[in-house]
């Protein structure tokens, strides 16, 4: 992946065209058949594997008839990119030499992804023999693959290239492949002159699984970044391949969020980008950041996600500048965070919780969990720019918290719940889903302090146990909706399946708040997940039990990479170092998780006020900086 191009093929490494294998570029297939065949038969493959976000390569052997025993004489290597290239390479351990008759076997339906994974692709594109290789033509595009060396044979009923080669003893031969639209240029990724856009942290530790997976999140996140258009210097996440390789505000805030340890540019980049799309004028909704409606599970209708994102936006602003985003940056965002936040305060209006639009009028948990974040540290970025409106935001965040509290907790035997949402007719919905999670994070303010909670502490400790127990916790991570719930579906996406950015909040959020084992218990099972998954977590996979000698069950349907699940990778990392930084005052405060679950662990350059930021946490569970910007104090 290298958006916006990517490619997808089995473990076999032929493109069959067959469901979503292929190249894509901006969301269409333009090539979606790559068969290789030599001396008449199809190679035998051995290996696949990922070289880095945008590349892959496979391994295959070939057994002539002519050999004298039964070991293979041609190895075939093919390193693929996601920009459209492809090497092929033929190896010959053979004493003899070898003439081989090579054939690449070519297609394409030039239709967009959407297209092919609902089956409506359609047929295949007759192709026309064009200088070195072969073009398609269609409504919507040209397109063109050439071969350097050109092939002795090109036939273009059967879209077929073909090369005789002459391989003499021990020696090899290439092949590159390039596949290309008509009138496009190569694919710049927007990671390219922005590398620095997130910083390349390493993680060294008692637990070998922490280094590959901060790689693999590091690198899919730069893989999944791209450019504004019109403002190329900014640069924000997409949410996810193959489904969602566009700008979703509410992820691409939370990814920038979670990033943060990386470097604040990603979301300064975000920030801007979303701020210029933001409603303005008059009306209900000026100020908001829009957003598509998400299915919400089967207990509430859908959610509006503008609401999500515009509640994110003015919290990730204020974290990012104790993070350390220039004061001028900060200043300059610091309008559409006000309007996010009017916008807010209009949406309460005399009310004590934020509802949904009517005629839903649903009152969401995750949605309160949202709001004093935002208005909590709104404030703090109002008072700190000399913005009136602070008091009034800090006001209504109390009245929120005393209500919530008496209100939306579902008292039972086993110590009660935090309901999921209220119904416009009073009614709550008590089943317990994982978005609780979401009540767990409150948000950094100044001097390393967290803004309080919604919960108290005896309701806080009851929600731990139940996101720490087996109907919540999968042993492979938080279900998005616990066992015993009659709607309960493993593979549900707010029913049951484990969704990694929840397990992500929780584990963070069950540490700051004290409840160490519970953190871990979800830690090591999502460390377990990733190793499964190569270490590149999807956005969610099957709830089903964690049993011995089992592995997690991907999901049909979950994007992989997704931009919020590599961004989770860093957040539990950095959370169990529990670094909270305050860049105005030049302090750093380290909260790291008591007990050092995964044993030793050293973070080095992460990016804390613009500098390289090294930390490390002992077996013991006492931390140390070990690299700091020169300004920057440790506050006990």
């Amino acid at each position: 992946m290298a958006l916006p191009a990517l490619a997808i093929s089995s473990e076999k490494g032929q493109l069959t065209g067959r469901g979503l294998e292929g190249f894509y570029r901006a969301g269409r297939r333009i090539l979606s058949r790559c068969q290789m065949r030599v001396a008449g038969r199809e190679p035998v493959p051995l290996q696949a594997r990922m070289v880095t976000a945008d590349c892959a390569r496979f391994m295959a052997t070939l057994h002539l008839p002519t050999g004298s025993g039964p070991d293979p004489e041609i190895v075939i290597e093919r390193v693929r990119h996601a920009d459209g290239a492809e090497r092929i390479t033929l190896r010959s351990s053979a004493p003899r030499p070898l003439r081989l008759p090579v054939e690449v076997a070519l297609g394409t339906d030039m239709a967009e992804l959407g297209a092919v994974a609902s089956g409506r692709a359609g047929p295949e594109l007759p192709a026309d023999v064009h200088a070195s290789g072969m073009r398609w033509s269609s409504t919507s595009g040209d397109c063109l693959v050439t071969a350097d060396p050109a092939p002795a044979d090109a036939l273009a009923s059967a879209g077929m290239l073909r090369w005789e080669v002459e391989l003499p003893p021990h020696a090899s031969w290439s092949v590159e492949l390039r596949v290309r639209p008509i009138g496009a240029g190569p694919v710049r990724m927007a990671r390219h002159g922005t590398t620095h856009a997130l910083a390349a942290a390493r993680a060294v530790g008692d637990d070998a699984r922490l280094q590959p997976l901060l790689d693999r999140s590091v690198e899919d996140l730069r893989a999944l970044l791209l450019r504004d258009r019109e403002h190329p210097a900014d640069v924000y996440e997409a949410a996810g391949a193959p489904w969602r390789c566009g700008l979703a505000p509410a992820e691409a805030l939370a990814t920038a969020r979670m990033t943060l340890p990386l470097g604040t540019r990603l979301a300064a980049g975000t920030l801007r980008t979303l701020a210029r799309g933001r409603l303005t004028g008059p009306g209900q909704r000026s100020g908001m950041i829009p957003g598509p409606m998400r299915d919400a599970g089967p207990h509430l209708p859908p959610a509006c996600t503008g609401t999500e994102a515009t509640l994110l936006f003015p919290a990730l602003l204020a974290e990012a500048r104790r993070w350390g985003l220039p004061s001028k940056e900060v200043e300059e965002l610091l309008p559409a965070a006000e309007g996010c936040l009017r916008w807010l305060r209009a949406a309460v209006g005399d009310e004590v919780f934020l509802s949904d639009a009517q005629p839903s009028g649903t009152v969401r948990g995750t949605t309160q969990a949202h709001a004093p974040r935002a208005a909590l540290l709104g404030a703090d970025l109002l008072d700190a720019y000399g913005r009136e409106g602070a008091a009034e935001l800090r006001q209504w965040a109390q009245r929120l918290r005393s209500a919530f509290r008496a209100e939306f907790w579902v008292d039972d035997r086993a110590g009660g719940r935090p309901a999921s949402a209220r119904l416009a007719d009073g009614r709550l919905v008590p089943h317990l889903t994982g978005g609780a999670a979401h009540l767990l994070d409150t948000g950094l303010l100044g001097s390393g302090a967290l803004a309080p909670g919604l919960l108290d502490d005896i309701q806080t400790e009851q929600l731990a146990r139940l996101l720490g127990g087996p109907a919540m916790n999968s042993g492979w991570g938080l279900r998005s909706l616990g066992t015993r719930e009659a709607a309960y579906n493993p593979f549900g996406h707010r029913s049951g399946a484990v969704g990694v950015q929840e397990t992500a909040v929780a584990v963070a959020g069950l540490a700051a708040a004290g409840h160490e084992k519970e953190a871990s218990s979800l830690l090591r099972g999502m460390l377990s997940a990733a190793e499964s998954f190569g270490h590149r977590l999807p956005e969610m996979y099957a709830g089903e039990q964690r049993t011995a000698g089992a592995a997690p069950l991907p999901h049909p349907s979950a994007c992989r990479p997704a931009a919020t699940a590599a961004a989770a990778g860093v957040h539990v990392l950095t959370a169990l170092v529990g670094i909270r930084p305050d860049a105005p005052a030049g302090t750093v405060t380290l909260r790291p998780v008591p007990g050092a679950p995964l044993g030793e662990l050293s973070l080095t350059s992460l990016n804390v006020a613009g500098a390289p930021f090294s930390v490390r946490v002992n077996r013991l569970g006492l931390a140390m900086v070990e690299e700091a910007a020169d300004a920057l104090q440790l506050r006990v």
